[in-house]
């Protein structure tokens, strides 16, 4: 059996969107707090260029134009499908789960470097697509990878290992269930982290 574009379509069901997304504290990062936080991720690397990790749909999906690109290993980390979605791309009844990064073991991913010229404005659309709501604004961290030309300091999102909305370590079998059968307002959960329709 082949996974077609008409399957991953059955995944898809109308929902609405929540009416209050805040009041399940999901509040929205608002424009100057995410200057704020690109002012303090930028004042805590420790060189240039500015790199990012990428290890899952920044890989085929970035927000910005990489300057360059190389393959990069991070020791220390993983990634898990560990965010619970009750919103987006899950329900109450049904959650669904993101992608992010773990603590603990190695992964294998790009690094893709900003262009200087637009690394600031660049880092902003990373911070509204990564951490959008304020729950997630500390899951951002400069970590060192390896790459075929020596390590690179990186930025990368990770996810927290407490929270509510974090579950580590589900059995595969959860896994596959919920990402087979979660959808919200957003779309599926289709295991590639992308939406459907």
């Amino acid at each position: 059996m082949h996974l077609t574009p008409e399957m991953v379509a059955r995944c898809f069901r109308p929902v609405p969107p929540p009416p209050d997304p805040s009041a399940e504290g999901r509040v929205p990062v608002k424009d100057a707090e995410v200057e704020a936080i690109v002012a303090r991720l930028l004042a805590a690397r420790a060189v240039e260029p500015v790199w990012v990790f990428a290890y899952g749909s920044l890989i085929w999906k970035p927000v910005f134009a990489p300057a360059a690109a190389r393959r990069a290993l991070a020791r220390g980390w993983h990634r898990s499908f560990c965010i619970e979605l009750v919103t987006w791309r899950g329900t109450p009844e049904a959650p669904g789960l993101m992608m992010a990064l773990a603590p603990g073991g190695s992964c294998a991913g790009l690094a893709l470097r900003l262009d200087a010229a637009t690394a600031t404005a660049d880092l902003a659309g990373l911070v509204r697509r990564e951490m959008p709501i304020r729950a997630l604004t500390g899951n951002a961290r400069w970590i060192t990878v390896e790459t075929a030309d020596g390590p690179l300091q990186a930025l990368t999102f990770y996810a927290s290992p407490v929270g509510t909305r974090t579950s580590h370590r589900l059995p595969p079998e959860t896994v596959a269930r919920r990402l087979a059968l979660a959808c919200g307002h957003a779309g599926s959960c289709d295991g590639a982290g992308a939406c459907s329709p």
